[in-house]
């Protein structure tokens, strides 16, 4: 988020929800195939594949390869509410919920601390998957670029008493391309400004010193390059700190805008609409909270 590119992520109160059924005897890892049946419904259910390859079924391969055992089946009931390709973390979602469900039924033998490891090395960096995990403001850090999750440092806060107002712009903007247009390397004055907004921006989320929050959520790693890629993304970006918003940023790689604000939401989404609307390009909005709570198991019987 913001100057936290890749490391620094809020959790908000919107999810999606899986459950997960096992069937027949468990057989060692390698000895037989798990036979997969996936049900999507909600949001974007058509963008999700039902088959391999699948990041829900590959989190849960994940818990199997871990303890060296499968089922013979499993079936899985996905209700989306989180877009697909909308930098919220729908992909984030499904490692996420396919990790903490498998391990649960697995009798919880991998800790917290292990299923982020395991999150981070299928999502490739720590930003989303953690705040999915922990609920809050996450930082999550490897120490060296040449280590591996298993080292993975993480800090997490209390969420800020903000509003967050969500506008996705209905334009596909792919990973790859977002990744592309960033620049290999980047001026010393570029990483300096971002070390310097990336420490304030913790401080003004976690003690309410709003007043600052603009200042803090300066970016020059990533957003200045992606916004562009967007159809109306740069005059939205404008036009919700016009409207009252008090930090604005590219949620993950975009398209989605997040604003943050103390004041009414609905002006600062009204305008981020209107503005995309210019460019030629409908949305949708969601006005969220930031939230405590991270990804919840509730076992069913019978």
């Amino acid at each position: 988020m913001g100057p936290g590119f890749d490391c620094l992520g809020l959790a908000l109160d919107l999810r999606n929800e899986l459950t997960l059924q096992f069937t027949g005897p468990f057989l060692a890892f390698d000895d037989a195939e798990t036979a997969y049946t996936i049900h999507v419904r909600g949001v974007d259910a058509a963008k999700v594949p039902t088959d391999k390859p699948n990041l829900a079924v590959e989190a849960v391969e994940t818990i199997f390869r871990h303890i060296n055992r499968r089922p013979a089946a499993a079936h899985l009931e996905m209700v989306n509410c989180i877009p697909v390709g909308s930098g919220l973390g729908s992909s984030s979602s499904a490692v996420v919920a396919g990790l903490m469900a498998a391990n649960a039924l697995c009798d919880d033998v991998v800790s917290q601390e292990d299923i982020m490891r395991m999150a981070v090395a299928l999502e490739g960096h720590p930003d989303n998957v953690t705040p999915a995990i922990l609920g809050g403001l996450v930082l999550g850090v490897l120490p060296d670029t040449t280590q591996g999750p298993e080292h993975l440092i993480v800090r997490r806060w209390e969420p800020p008493a903000l509003w967050a107002a969500v506008v996705l712009p209905d334009y596909r903007l792919l990973t790859t391309e977002a990744r592309a247009v960033l620049p290999a390397a980047i001026p010393r004055a570029d990483a300096i400004f971002n070390a310097g907004r990336l420490a304030l921006l913790i401080e003004v989320l976690t003690t309410g010193a709003f007043d600052q929050l603009r200042a803090a959520m300066g970016d020059r790693l990533h957003q200045p390059y992606r916004l562009n890629l967007i159809p109306g993304a740069a005059a939205a970006y404008d036009a919700a700190y016009a409207a009252g918003a008090q930090g604005v940023a590219l949620s993950g790689a975009g398209p989605s805008l997040i604003a943050l604000t103390q004041n009414d939401p609905q002006p600062v989404v009204r305008a981020m609409i209107d503005a995309f609307g210019a460019a030629g390009m409908d949305s949708r909005s969601w006005i969220l909270k930031p939230t405590t709570q991270g990804a919840q198991v509730v076992m069913e019987t019978g």
